[in-house]
């Protein structure tokens, strides 16, 4: 059973940076495309970065691209998000999701093991 958890959320003021970590395990995590989805309320989820096996690529969605950056530990299973120059904007759910395929689609039905997320909140 693939279990994925979430960490790192927080409240923090515009501007500010923040580190949010991704812990997968149960299945072979080395071949593994992992994906960073957000949600607000009332918005659907949407695609913020993705990282394929090895780190060979990476994909970012257009309003965080610049700011936002996804990196992965294949010996600790973990994958990160760190986050800059946060925007009030940025608030909402974090949700990772380990992809079907190999490539970090931004499409989330193509994505089929996801944690429970990690709340975000930007100050303005």
């Amino acid at each position: 059973q693939v279990k994925l958890v979430e960490s790192g959320g927080g409240l923090v003021q515009a501007g500010a940076s923040l580190r949010l970590s991704c812990a997968v395990s149960g299945r072979t995590f080395s071949t593994s495309t992992i994906g960073w989805f957000r949600q607000a309320p009332g918005l659907e989820r949407e695609f913020v970065a993705g990282i394929s096996r090895g780190g060979r690529s990476t994909a970012y969605g257009d309003s965080v691209k610049g700011r936002f950056t996804i990196s992965r530990d294949d010996v600790r299973n973990m994958v990160y998000l760190q986050m800059q120059s946060l925007k009030f904007e940025d608030t909402a759910v974090y949700y990772c999701a380990v992809a079907f395929g190999g490539l970090a689609s931004r499409d989330a039905k193509t994505y089929g093991d996801w944690g429970q997320g990690t709340q975000v909140t930007v100050s303005s």
